[in-house]
């Protein structure tokens, strides 16, 4: 399947009062790592935006593994996990500088025809940039 790489460093606000980054973030730099992804692919999710096409976030799951702390610099590993027909299906795995695994996470979008809020199929622009 189609995988992409985003490093980050999880900043002084990304933490809570134990010091451990703040579960809820995680979700937050998934969504960073897909729209990155797609714009190194070439696909805006503004200029889809204003053609009507809406992508949101219909499922969603984390399995935390070992904390992370300020200043760590982390990798999330996004796979796509099949090719797109009505939604997209992503997986991430998050590694500490050490490459251990600190967390894995599940995401599935749905393509959203703006204007009747009713889902269709993948537009082809993307699923060809997934099916090479």
């Amino acid at each position: 399947m189609k995988y992409f790489s985003e490093p980050f460093r999880v900043k002084y606000s990304d933490t809570d009062q134990m010091g451990y980054m703040h579960h809820s973030n995680y979700l937050r730099f998934f969504e960073n790592a897909r729209i990155s992804w797609l714009r190194d692919l070439g696909v805006s999710y503004k200029n889809m935006e204003k053609d009507g096409i809406l992508m949101p976030v219909v499922a969603s799951s984390l399995k935390h593994i070992k904390p992370a702390f300020f200043d760590d610099q982390l990798y999330i590993q996004i796979i796509l996990e099949r090719l797109p027909k009505a939604s997209l299906e992503f997986s991430y795995v998050v590694l500490n500088q050490n490459e251990d695994t600190i967390c894995r996470g599940y995401t599935k979008l749905a393509f959203l025809k703006s204007n009747s809020q009713k889902p269709i199929r993948c537009p082809d622009f993307i699923y060809k940039l997934f099916d090479k």
